[in-house]
């Protein structure tokens, strides 16, 4: 059982450390998007730096690399074995997003990648925190904080749907962590009131 978690972790990892910002970016001629806006290599800085044709090409891979990982779990696992395989995934994908093997180990910061983890497992707890989330940043303009407002809910969610599934809490929890840790910089820009709101096409220090 121990092999098979394992094998889903690699292959997860393998499967997110694929940034699709880093690789749309170069295919469309701009160099490397961790040059360029924020220096993040996700979809909000692509949106910034290179429109909304781009920003949707990396939703569509970071979306499916996390539904792919999950997929990839349930197909070379039993059903004896639990949902440890699909954690296990779950949590590799993301760090393989933030820690991408191919491109030094400086990626993104995982958000639409957990997103869609979360709505695998869980659809119901996936669809509240996009709801959520999206509401924020539609209120207050900043894609850091809907996203860390649903990093911080996931886990009171699980807590709330899989009350004694400690497994599963636990995930959250990490993941959760992960995400706002990811923010660090954001959180800062926040306080200090310098943090930049969303907007299409043009370099800004945000996301």
């Amino acid at each position: 059982m121990m092999i098979m978690i394992v094998v889903c972790a690699l292959i997860a990892y393998l499967l997110g450390s694929i940034n699709t910002s880093i690789l749309v970016s170069r295919a469309m001629g701009a160099g490397d998007i961790r040059k360029s806006g924020s220096g993040n290599a996700g979809a909000t800085n692509t949106l910034r730096t290179l429109g909304k044709k781009a920003a949707l090409f990396v939703v569509l891979g970071d979306a499916l690399k996390g539904i792919a990982a999950i997929v990839i779990a349930r197909l070379i696992t039993s059903d004896d074995m639990g949902a440890l395989p699909e954690y296990a995934a779950a949590l590799f994908v993301v760090l393989g997003h933030n820690f991408p093997l191919y491109f030094g180990f400086k990626g993104g910061k995982g958000i639409l990648t957990s997103l869609f983890v979360i709505l695998m497992l869980d659809w119901r707890i996936g669809l509240i925190v996009a709801v959520i989330s999206v509401a924020v940043i539609a209120l207050s303009k900043y894609v850091s904080l809907g996203s860390m407002t649903g990093s911080a809910l996931f886990p009171l969610l699980v807590l709330a749907f899989h009350w004694g599934n400690w497994w599963f809490a636990g995930l959250a929890v990490i993941m959760g962590a992960l995400a706002i840790y990811m923010h660090r910089t954001n959180i800062k820009r926040l306080i200090n009131g310098t943090e930049s709101k969303l907007s299409v096409g043009k370099k800004s220090g945000g996301q």
